[in-house]
């Protein structure tokens, strides 16, 4: 070994973070030229702190025995987003060639579960680090032959992410211009472990065309684009109606029919059984019911506007929870606010059904029991809206999965005691 050689091997072992700050701005053939004269453990220390896409450029450089021995030393969590930019062919040639526990610790880290982010991210989006030179990035960037970058994942020495830049911008600056020097958006980014729900949420706060990923150690990983989280978006919402009516938020149109029987059928039974509960609200005015058969017709007018009331606050409340506009700390405004709305409307319906009802039967005392049946059971259909969702979200529980169930019993049962017990109780106002 030469003097000059000692020297750089010297730099590359004890000083990997500055030596990675020179590698990442010389061309990728000397870079190349670097890491395959150095030791294993010194090129994988190095290219830990040059970031996946330098340490990637320069691995397709080595032969492929030399880069096997090099991603060996890296730690998996490192190693596996420097694999994703590996064609697919040297990708499987290493993992063939690696231990079975290696190679399985490492596809495990490059899995993420279904809906997560991770799960749907292009692991191939461009990271560098702050002080890498523009000219080095547009020369990584022409090299991939990628053309749909819009941005560029910055990160600090030690590989964790502190912003986004566009492309466009790196392109034109000064190609020794520094990274950190241009003006690195402090975008957000969500967990690879995220579900796809956080997804649309942030998508809904933040109104983002790129979503970068990373890990728990704030390391990218990649990023969602603007196409997938428009498709999340959408998918979200979609199963967001189903799972409101008790259908799974896994059925799909074409789904088998002993899978939609499965997932569907349970919440009908509960249905079913709530529904008991609402006939047997109704069994205990029997005896009013058969004196007043006139009840029996207005008993559906006021269900039928509580049900309405309550999914209008329901829908309501869902979308704040969905775009996280309001959390549990919100509760008390939000009933309050839905309860003072159903009181409102109310009071305005039941005047214009007072208003037909007595066109239509001649009795004052008819009209103020359906009247005050009216507002009391809106309101109480508003409230429940509001909580019902809430409710379900404090017990750690889906906040849509089959809230119109539970509300449409809570608004049966409350149109109908309502009704029924004022109509039993102002009995003598009634028409015979």
């Amino acid at each position: 070994m030469t003097g000059t050689d000692t020297l750089v091997h010297r730099f590359l072992t004890r000083r990997p973070r500055e030596a990675a700050r020179a590698v990442q701005n010389l061309a990728a053939p000397e870079a190349a030229g670097w890491m395959g004269a150095a030791d294993p453990g010194a090129a994988a220390a190095v290219l830990a702190h040059a970031g996946p896409d330098v340490a990637a450029r320069i691995l397709r450089r080595l032969a492929a025995d030399r880069r096997a021995r090099v991603l060996h030393q890296l730690e998996p969590q490192i190693a596996s987003p420097i694999l994703a930019r590996l064609a697919p062919r040297s990708r499987e040639a290493y993992f063939a060639a690696a231990p079975a526990v290696r190679a399985a610790e490492l596809r495990r880290f490059m899995s993420y579960p279904e809906s997560s982010a991770g799960s749907l991210m292009d692991r191939q989006a461009p990271v560098f680090r702050g002080d890498t030179e523009a000219g080095a990035v547009a020369s990584a960037l022409r090299d991939s032959g990628r053309n749909d970058d819009e941005v560029v994942l910055v990160t600090d020495a030690d590989g964790r992410f502190t912003g986004t830049l566009p492309v466009a911008g790196v392109l034109l600056a000064e190609p020794h211009t520094r990274l950190e020097a241009l003006n690195v958006a402090a975008t957000p980014a969500i967990d690879a472990v995220a579900h796809r729900d956080d997804v649309a949420g942030m998508l809904a706060a933040h109104r983002l065309g790129t979503l970068p990923v990373v890990d728990l150690e704030r390391r990218p990983l990649g990023v969602l684009r603007h196409h997938t989280l428009v498709e999340v978006a959408a998918m979200d919402a979609a199963a967001d109606m189903q799972s409101m009516v008790g259908a799974s938020r896994e059925e799909r149109a074409l789904s088998s029919v002993p899978f939609a029987v499965r997932r569907r059928l349970p919440w009908l039974q509960i249905n079913l059984a709530t529904a008991f509960l609402a006939a047997a609200v109704v069994g205990l005015f029997e005896s009013t019911i058969a004196q007043f058969s006139v009840l029996a017709v207005l008993l559906p007018v006021v269900a039928g506007q509580s049900g309405n009331t309550g999914a209008q606050s329901l829908a309501v409340t869902m979308r704040g929870l969905t775009l996280r506009e309001i959390s549990l700390r919100n509760w008390f405004r939000v009933v309050s606010k839905e309860s003072a709305v159903g009181l409102v409307n109310g009071v305005a319906v039941a005047a214009v059904t007072a208003a037909g009802v007595y066109l239509w039967s001649g009795s004052p005392g008819l009209c103020l029991v359906i009247a005050t049946a009216m507002v009391l059971s809106m309101t109480i259909a508003s409230i429940a809206g509001a909580s019902v969702p809430l409710a379900l979200d404090l017990a750690g529980q889906d906040p849509a999965q089959s809230s119109s169930i539970i509300l449409t019993t809570v608004t049966d049962v409350v149109g109908f005691f309502s009704f029924l017990g004022l109509a039993t109780l102002f009995s003598s106002l009634l028409p015979t």
